[in-house]
């Protein structure tokens, strides 16, 4: 096409295409009744026309010299597409391909639900409930209640579960499968045992309650034997009477394997424990794990004042994938750095490969940039600008005097 002929408006384009068509196939326009089919009607264009310029009038000379009808474009019907492939086998040697385009668009990914695993355990020293969860990425979160009344075996079943149940409501996790090894709780709950023992119904209501609060909860009779971390986190709270309301009791991997001294060896190290001077470090505590306790379980810190600080300071972040996040001004999340995560990201965007050595100022700007944040960024970045080596020695020399100038007019 020439350049005026791309200047020509969609439908005239369309006759051009028919004119080209006429000039390059005549002999068969002039022996045959041609039927056009298009979805716009170039022949309708050009007779319609009430003032026809020289080229629309050339057009309508060349077009009433063939027998044209226009056909409208429609859609294609499906049983062509079953004709055609009837009509055209494909052969065995190919290899039919199953790769349809934007097939991710949708897909509908589905979170499995959480697994709690509950066991409750009673004896004449006291009572206990075990709760396991594992979560849809495979988290495991034990948790152990000392029961603060003694009460029977299936009273601390029904204790565990309704403690368990309680846990996913606070969270809004409405979907959980519950395995249990007590046949007789399994049962009542699924409608297969009657409840005839009167100190079981109001906790049987109230555990049928919390299930129908969560809506998509299935119950399963688990074997004992495949209940043990939950059988072993009930035993542990009925046999240890806690005076504080809550406890951590870490519970480590390990195996200490002894080295083997002689007797010279001995009196040497029993001189050397006497003059040796024993130096603790002291942990402070992560600014973020107040925030991530309250974010992931809503727990709060026993401080009334650290309560109310935790609270209002936790509607600007957010807990993702493991991660804590902060929400900027301009709508960006930010990660929250720890104090060694910090230190690193200050030398990198400082001294690093693209580090331009700026000031503390626009250091604090370039690491929110970065995406990173922690809550004395601003003083920190002033601090680690100023005690830079660097800086020091290839800073521009200040020319003041050390003291103030006494300027003297001549007379």
């Amino acid at each position: 096409m020439t350049p005026n002929e791309l200047k020509y408006s969609p439908i005239e384009k369309l006759c051009l295409a028919l004119i080209f068509s006429i000039q390059k196939l005549k002999h068969y326009f002039q022996s045959h009744s041609i039927h056009l089919v298009s979805k716009a009607n170039p022949l309708k264009y050009v007779m319609a026309k009430p003032v026809l310029s020289d080229r629309l009038a050339r057009w309508y000379i060349q077009l009433q010299q063939f027998e044209i009808t226009y056909v409208p474009q429609k859609a294609i019907k499906g049983q062509v597409l079953v004709d055609f492939l009837a009509d055209h086998p494909m052969p065995a040697e190919w290899e039919l391909s199953d790769d349809l385009p934007d097939e991710d668009v949708l897909v509908i990914e589905v979170t499995p639900p959480w697994k709690m695993y509950f066991d409750g355990a009673s004896h004449k020293e006291g009572a206990g409930a075990g709760v396991v969860f594992v979560t849809s990425e495979g988290e495991v979160l034990p948790y152990s209640f000392t029961l603060t009344q003694n009460c029977s075996n299936n009273v601390a079943e029904y204790q565990a579960l309704i403690l368990g149940l309680e846990i996913p409501v606070d969270a809004k996790q409405l979907s959980l499968k519950v395995y249990e090894d007590s046949q007789l709780v399994v049962n009542q709950l699924l409608g297969l045992y009657e409840v005839k023992k009167p100190e079981l119904l109001p906790y049987h209501n109230y555990a049928k309650r919390l299930m129908g609060w969560l809506g998509d909860v299935e119950l399963e009779h688990l074997p004992r034997k495949d209940n043990k971390q939950a059988d072993a986190l009930a035993k542990l709270a009925s046999t240890l009477s806690m005076t504080d309301k809550e406890a951590r009791i870490p519970i480590c991997k390990s195996w200490v394997i002894p080295p083997i001294f002689s007797d010279d060896e001995d009196d040497m190290l029993q001189e050397e424990e006497n003059h040796v001077t024993e130096v603790f470090e002291v942990e402070e505590e992560d600014w973020r794990q107040p925030l991530v306790d309250y974010l992931k379980y809503g727990k709060l810190p026993n401080d009334l004042r650290r309560r109310t600080d935790t609270r209002w300071r936790a509607t600007r972040f957010i807990y993702y994938k493991g991660t804590l996040y902060r929400r900027s001004f301009d709508g960006l999340f930010l990660r929250c750095l720890n104090d060694n995560e910090k230190v690193q990201a200050m030398e990198e965007a400082h001294s690093g490969i693209c580090g331009a050595h700026q000031s503390g100022p626009k250091l604090h700007f370039r690491i929110k940039r970065m995406g990173y944040y922690w809550p004395t960024m601003v003083k920190d970045c002033m601090d680690y600008a100023r005690r830079c080596q660097a800086c020091q020695f290839h800073a521009n020399l200040i020319h003041q005097q050390p003291e103030p100038l006494h300027p003297t007019v001549a007379s």
